[in-house]
């Protein structure tokens, strides 16, 4: 390796910490021994180095055979020039240690010019339809490595949505931010067929953090290389937050992985490690009083709704549920849709209209809303549990957002909500406690409109440190 190239080298190898250096070099070692054969002969001796059959022996069923081809081209693409390597079908150390500093430690352009040859194995650019292949890759690939390795956080595939659609959902959500040089956004048929070069991958990387997040999951946990250091588990935790309340075989989620990780990247950086489910209308049952009972004085939660025509939509409440006649909440708070599109909506500054819950009023309504105004709300759950709206002409004035239902004004098929980050002290004190105990007023309200009782044995019990 001559002056320049070593030097290249050593500037990668010196952004690894002593034990992450001791680890890759493990790695590879194993890596280049698993059949025995691997090495590159030179001109004084046989040098370590690995296959693609090797790589294959290493992964085994942890990723799928597509994204495991695409690591080993972009190993394979790194030019140690000067050397025979460079085109050989072998993996020398060199390369495989460039290849994880560009990936998991470098900048934009070291880490596109990788992704350009993981999406292509040939140079020049890229197809607008072979970007989409790749991301598709890499979302499948970081459900199903987190599955293979038990590090779902509690999250169970049986008890989520099949994520095919979600992958799908997801990448088209990813790719709407992929723009040409003259800001030209690329999506849906006209993307296919463009092509694109790597200053364009490079922003699109740079645009959309949730790639390198996804790669570094995937060859963390796909080979099994820096995957026990501190700073994975918080890659992890912020990834897919730890799943609590959902005990027992009934429970389906709305949700799926991709959709959930979605979410999640957007909600405050101090909620996303944990999630616990508070309300289940299929579970539950379809009350607007258990919805409440479940939901007041429960911190920030995410509600989430599926309309009779499969549409699914919700909302982030940054604060606690309380039932009083005024707006509440902040501009933390966003609303979103999942199906058949995922897209976060956030506040405008136009109102501060986030969140509202009232009920047993006669002058204003009573239900669930965030969003918009009274009658005109961008999310709205009628207190006559089962109905709802989703009003904007065009935009919902509060978040942006447009109509989230496939109907304006729509059925509920099933809600769910869950509390995210840590259960709040006031929580504690009055959470064995149900708004009719707290508030006699509000259950008198209730025994008038012949809602009396119906969450009399269903209160839920405060168990915050219970696994599943």
């Amino acid at each position: 390796m001559g002056n320049v190239e070593s030097s290249c080298y050593e500037n990668h190898l010196s952004r690894f910490l002593p034990e992450e250096k001791t680890d890759i070099d493990e790695v590879f070692d194993t890596l280049s021994g698993l059949d025995g054969s691997g090495g590159l002969k030179t001109g004084k001796a046989t040098r370590k180095a690995v296959t693609l059959a090797m790589l294959k022996a290493r992964v085994q069923e942890a990723l799928p055979e597509q994204m495991t081809f695409r690591l080993y081209s972009g190993m394979k693409s790194v030019d140690l020039t000067g050397k025979s390597s460079g085109s050989s079908e072998q993996i020398v150390k060199e390369q495989f240690i460039i290849f994880m500093s560009a990936l998991l430690k470098g900048n934009v352009e070291e880490k596109s010019s990788i992704i350009m040859r993981m999406i292509s194995s040939t140079e020049g650019p890229v197809k607008g339809k072979q970007i989409e292949e790749f991301t598709e890759d890499v979302i499948t690939s970081v459900v199903h490595v987190l599955s293979y390795r038990n590090l779902l956080m509690g999250w169970n595939l049986g008890k989520t949505q099949d994520p095919t659609s979600g992958v799908k959902v997801l990448a088209s959500q990813l790719l709407s931010e992929l723009k040409l040089e003259d800001g030209k956004k690329l999506a849906g048929p006209p993307l296919m067929d463009t092509m694109c070069d790597q200053s364009t991958i490079a922003n699109w990387v740079f645009q959309v953090p949730q790639i390198s997040t996804f790669l570094s999951v995937i060859i963390r946990q796909g080979l099994l290389v820096l995957h026990s250091l501190p700073d994975q588990a918080n890659d992890i935790v912020n990834l897919v937050p730890k799943c609590k309340g959902i005990k027992g075989s009934g429970f389906v989620s709305l949700l799926d992985i991709p959709s959930i990780i979605y979410i999640n990247s957007h909600l405050p950086s101090e909620l996303q490690h944990k999630w616990r489910l508070l309300f289940s209308s299929r579970v539950h049952g379809e009350s607007f009083s258990q919805l409440c009972g479940q939901i007041i004085n429960k911190g920030p939660c995410i509600l989430v709704l599926k309309d009779l025509d499969g549409y699914i939509f919700g909302g982030f409440a940054s604060e606690s549920w309380e039932v009083k006649p005024q707006f509440q909440g902040d501009n933390r708070c966003f609303l979103f849709s999942i199906s058949p599109s995922l897209m976060v909506h956030t506040y405008t500054g136009y109102n501060d209209h986030y969140m509202y819950l009232n009920h047993g009023q006669q002058t204003i309504p009573n239900g669930l809303g965030m969003g918009g105004q009274h009658d005109y709300f961008g999310l709205w759950i009628d207190s006559n549990y089962g109905k709802g709206h989703s009003k904007a002409k065009p935009r919902c004035t509060t978040y942006n957002s447009p109509q989230l239902s496939a109907n304006e004004n729509f059925t509920l098929d099933a809600m769910e909500v869950w509390a995210v980050g840590d259960l709040p002290e006031s929580a504690v004190i009055k959470g064995k406690k149900s708004i009719l105990d707290t508030d006699p007023e509000a259950q008198a309200l209730l025994e008038m409109t012949g809602k009396s009782r119906q969450s009399d044995g269903l209160r839920e019990q405060i168990e915050e440190d219970d696994d599943n």
